[in-house]
């Protein structure tokens, strides 16, 4: 079995540093990036099995560097940065972060964030295998592919939302709790704040409205949502 692969991306020399020695400890294969426009080619050269990413950087920021991978692939991202206001976490989780990680940190930390959020792409990865696509009325979700299809037509939505849907399309009638969600989609370990799924399902909303009223992706006022499918 290969190493997982690590891409780091901090214009910080120090920091890339202590990364790169403990987690090549860890057994990782670890490749350093100090620029994030080199980082977004590098990135789809490489294929990393995980992305470390500061937001604090020259020429391109990390808000514009996750956006930019994301266009092309779903490779998990952590972004590690000193911006530690719950709106930044907020961000970086909508522009499809899988965690949000605050300097200065305990390298420990990391460590443990990387192995949960490695751990839970394998796992999810393996449920996804089983069901790749769920659809119902004008609206259909290859997750394989993370393609939306509304309509007929496909609808560019992030990571999160596609994971989001599909997992709640997969349960039907099922209703899930906001911290539930976030432990299934974006992991128990993300430490963010429930208001990040209300944002996920308001913007679903927007892209489902008006399509069928054949289902529904359903507020249950004081639990929290499913996808329901009417009679």
């Amino acid at each position: 079995m290969r190493e997982p692969k690590i891409l780091v991306i901090d214009d910080d020399p120090n920091i890339c540093k202590i990364l790169k020695l403990y987690l090549e400890k860890e057994s990782y294969a670890v490749i350093v990036e100090y620029d994030g426009k080199k980082a977004v080619e590098l990135c789809e050269e490489l294929k990393p099995d995980l992305i470390l990413l500061d937001i604090m950087m020259p020429v391109i920021d990390g808000w514009d560097v996750c956006k930019l991978i994301r266009k092309n692939s779903d490779c998990p991202i952590i972004m590690i940065s000193a911006k530690g206001e719950v709106f930044d976490k907020i961000l970086g989780l909508e522009l499809g972060a899988d965690d949000y990680i605050t300097k200065p940190f305990e390298v420990k930390e990391v460590i443990a964030r990387v192995k949960s959020v490695l751990r839970r792409t394998l796992n999810r990865n393996l449920e996804m295998e089983k069901i790749q696509k769920v659809e119902y009325d004008k609206l259909s979700v290859d997750i394989s592919k993370y393609e939306l299809v509304i309509d007929g037509k496909i609808v560019e939505a992030p990571p999160k939302e596609i994971e989001l849907l599909f997992f709640l399309m997969s349960n039907l009638d099922k209703v899930f709790t906001r911290n539930k969600l976030l432990d299934e989609i974006w992991g128990i370990e993300c430490y963010v704040d429930t208001r990040t799924v209300d944002v996920h399902v308001k913007r679903l909303r927007e892209k489902l409205e008006g399509v069928s009223d054949n289902w529904e992706l359903k507020t249950v006022w004081g639990v929290g949502y499913k996808f329901e499918v009417k009679e």
